[in-house]
């Protein structure tokens, strides 16, 4: 794929993401979430269970918040809970398929500084990713048997904690790399 091929997917991928956000019909939407589907080729089945997998936990709390809220106070709407899922099922699925399918470096090139901050981005993601692998490793070495509810809890807390901390160090440290080399002189 030419730079010029991976920024008109990117264009396309952000005119996507604006109109479904401006449709509020769940029609539209699961006739837009079908579409894509078909148009996914032979990945849809794999980036479909990427997507459900990535949306469930957000779903099922944001609608298990609204449905007790709305029932209170007597405006209980299936369609909206309706609306509201299928609109972030289709916005991940969407996002998922642009990352499978442009190469991010590629569609930024035109901009020398969107290029520098996808790649510390796209190392960042390589970092924390071994970190992670790291903890999960770790816990399950020190956990005899199955992990009660209270330390899988304590464990995500104490990573996440972690990962907050490194990930503010880790800026901190690249602004000031960045800054000394010149990078925010506003040239691009």
């Amino acid at each position: 794929m030419t730079p010029r091929q991976a920024q008109g997917w990117l264009l396309a991928y952000l005119a996507a993401v604006v109109t479904v956000t401006l449709v509020h019909d769940a029609r539209v939407l699961a006739v837009g979430l079908g579409a894509a589907l078909l148009l996914a080729g032979t990945q849809r089945w794999r980036l479909l269970r990427r997507t459900l997998g990535a949306v469930l936990w957000f779903n099922l709390s944001v609608s298990a918040g609204y449905a007790p809220l709305a029932w209170w106070q007597q405006r209980l709407q299936a369609e909206v809970l309706v609306l509201m899922n299928l609109r972030v099922l289709l916005l991940v699925f969407l996002g998922f398929w642009c990352v499978a399918r442009v190469n991010l470096l590629q569609a930024l090139a035109f901009s020398r500084t969107l290029s520098l901050v996808a790649t510390l981005a796209a190392g960042q993601v390589a970092v924390f990713t071994c970190v992670l692998q790291d903890f999960r490793l770790a816990f399950v070495s020190r956990t005899p048997g199955r992990a009660r509810l209270d330390d899988r809890l304590r464990h995500a807390a104490g990573q996440a904690t972690h990962l907050l901390d490194q990930s503010v160090a880790r800026a901190a440290e690249s602004a000031m790399a960045m800054r000394s080399r010149g990078c925010f002189d506003g040239s691009d």
